[in-house]
């Protein structure tokens, strides 16, 4: 094989334009783009030494860019005219194509050339059912023959014998018709239009659509009869030089630490969880899907998107907001400034941490461009060329100012109104639940939670206490028990017993949950290391342990309650803050409890709480001045 060496030199040129391009275009996956152009360097580079396709598969949570990267990489590398976009599924659909092949057939990538194809959606292609039995799929089963070697095996016999046997016939009968002298005759002997479409993929034939419908269906049948001399058609269709790209969400690996209002979770908590997630957690995922051999047939290439972080959506929105005031100017000549107090409302409004960029588009659209249209056609009216707009939380208010005029509008965000709908009572006790939590937190690890909430975005009042990672270890399982116990405890100190609220349940059953894996399923307790029962692989027999649980419960309630009755001064104090403010962060947590004598550390998102095993495996010997 001989090698163009000015022409790999050119795409390298093209490769390098694209990845400024792509940059310049998306915001958080500049690592993303980096891989992805990396992988693919040799399909596009060198398409003629490989001789399986390149499979680079993209997981993440909805709205961070997957489809549309491609679909952008595809208009980069100028290969729309060889780009297929297909989204599988194992149910019935309103398509009639039943095969990738058939897919692939009508839109021209059957002749081995260099192209892209994208299976978008793959999740919704599962072949496991949620308790791991099989489902059986009729649709696109060759998906997994593309991926296996790159071949997909050939099924026209049958068709080519039957457009020839229909052709012959037609040709016949017109011939006959026309021989007996009718008159108004319409038939044409010209090959149709769909007959075309399907002919062309069959024969490989280079010849396009239009010119193909040209033809007559004498010279059709000669092409079908020479395709047939040389049986080349039946042989499979060699997808080698094909870039198979695979995209999903997989909830299974993206899944976060607890049920809790999305809108109200700092993104830097999301993206520092999705950044966690490896290789072998997809892997993981894709088994809870798809087949053990399916699996594997999706290779090693995964490239991870994490969710995007506080930088990131403020990145974006003021992207947004510049392209909104430069076309403001263009295509309406008035100058447009934007106040960063616009900014705020819109990230407090937009951004869902797992649902990605499109709603900060909707709100962008909501908040920015749907008012800023009345101010336009002001600003127009009275011929003025200059236009301010802010935002005043305090008297939720939009402040315009419209050359030298000044007016407000009143207006409270859709997510800002909700949150607001809380009822004070109801926020005073939330925050004196979620306090209990941060305060048997900090006490038992030194820690201050990441994030304190007791104004969501909800319908209903609710709050939430996110913590770090936490490594599960004997003495650590009591202690996300006791945690778990002191938000409906704290209630009980603050307001007394009979005013404590139901909003305990969720904790009582992760406690509960916890305290029986404690026992049953990783045997912590000496009195109760025999007589397991392979109920759901681990459980022990129940009755033996029931007692045993109560008692454990009933002895950590106790200890709970005199840890927070130790820590009462803290847990007021911290509970009126949080009542005040909706919200509490982790350094405003830190700074409450030292004023209480607490000494607290505060650690980054990503931080996992873990014994230090290595320091007790391999201890430092002591140096001689320790004995002086």
């Amino acid at each position: 094989m001989q090698v163009d060496f000015p022409q790999i030199e050119a795409r390298k040129q093209v490769l390098e334009e694209s990845r400024l391009e792509l940059k310049s275009r998306f915001i958080g996956i500049d690592d993303i783009i980096d891989e992805l152009l990396d992988y693919i360097q040799i399909w596009y580079l060198m398409p003629e030494i490989l001789t399986r396709p390149i499979i680079v598969n993209l997981w993440g949570m909805t709205g961070v860019g997957k489809t549309d990267l491609v679909r952008q990489l595809v208009k980069c590398l100028n290969y729309q005219d060889r780009f297929v976009e297909i989204e599988l599924s194992n149910v019935d659909t309103t398509t009639w194509q039943s095969s990738v092949a058939s897919v692939l057939g009508d839109n021209g990538v059957t002749d081995g050339k260099p192209a892209i194809v994208l299976f978008d959606e793959i999740q919704r292609f599962n072949t496991l059912n949620q308790d791991g039995s099989p489902i059986e799929t009729t649709k696109f089963t060759d998906f997994w023959e593309l991926l296996s070697d790159g071949k997909l095996s050939k099924r026209t016999r049958d068709n080519l014998d039957y457009y020839f046997q229909d052709m012959l016939f037609q040709q016949k009968e017109l011939k006959r018709r026309k021989d007996r002298g009718e008159e108004n005759i319409t038939d044409s002997d010209n090959v149709g239009f769909y007959d075309a479409q399907q002919l062309k993929s069959m024969l490989q034939l280079e010849d396009d659509v239009s010119e193909i419908t040209d033809m007559s269906r004498g010279q059709m049948l000669e092409k079908i009869r020479q395709a047939k001399a040389k049986k080349t058609i039946y042989e499979p269709v060699d997808h080698s030089r094909t870039l198979i790209l695979v995209s999903g969400n997989l909830d299974e690996a993206f899944n976060m630490a607890m049920q809790i209002s999305e809108s109200d979770v700092d993104a830097d908590i999301f993206h520092a969880f999705t950044r966690k997630v490896t290789l072998v957690d997809i892997k993981d995922a894709l088994s809870k899907k798809f087949r053990p051999e399916q699996v594997a047939r999706f290779g090693n290439i995964h490239l991870i998107y994490n969710s995007l972080k506080r930088k990131d959506f403020e990145a974006l929105i003021t992207k947004e907001v510049d392209r909104i005031i430069v076309s403001t100017q263009e295509k309406f000549g008035v100058s447009l400034s934007v106040d960063r107090s616009i900014h705020a409302l819109i990230y407090r409004n937009g951004v869902f941490p797992v649902q990605g960029v499109r709603p900060v588009f909707s709100s962008i659209v909501d908040i920015l461009e749907t008012n800023l249209s009345k101010f336009l056609f002001t600003a127009l009216l009275t011929q003025q060329d200059r236009l301010t707009i802010a935002y005043n939380t305090e008297s939720s208010q939009i402040h315009v100012e419209i050359g030298d005029t000044k007016t407000v509008l009143p207006f409270v965000g859709r997510i800002d109104k909700i949150r607001q709908s809380n009822a004070e009572e109801a926020i005073a006790n939330i925050s004196v639940h979620e306090s209990g939590h941060a305060v048997a937190y900090a006490v038992l690890f030194g820690l201050a939670p990441l994030q304190l909430k007791s104004k969501l975005a909800n319908t209903y009042a609710g709050g939430f206490t996110f913590p770090h990672q936490i490594y599960e270890t004997r003495e650590n399982l009591v202690k996300k028990i006791k945690i778990y116990l002191a938000g409906g405890l704290a209630e009980e100190l603050v307001f007394g017993k009979p005013l404590a609220s139901t909003g305990r349940s969720h904790d009582r059953e992760q406690a509960s949950i916890l305290a029986i894996d404690y026992l049953r399923k990783y045997g912590f307790d000496e009195e109760f290391q025999i007589n397991y029962m392979m109920e759901y692989g681990y459980a022990m027999e129940k009755s033996a342990t029931d007692l045993d649980l109560e008692k454990m419960m009933t002895r950590l309630v106790s200890e709970t309650q005199e840890l927070l009755s130790s820590q009462r001064p803290l847990l007021h104090d911290l509970s009126l803050q949080l009542a005040a403010s909706g919200s509490l962060e982790a350094q405003e947590i830190q700074q409450i409890a030292a004023k209480h004598h607490l000494n607290i550390q505060v650690k980054e998102e990503g931080y996992l709480q873990i014994p230090a095993y290595s320091d007790l495996l391999n201890p430092k010997p002591l140096s001689d001045s320790s004995f002086n």
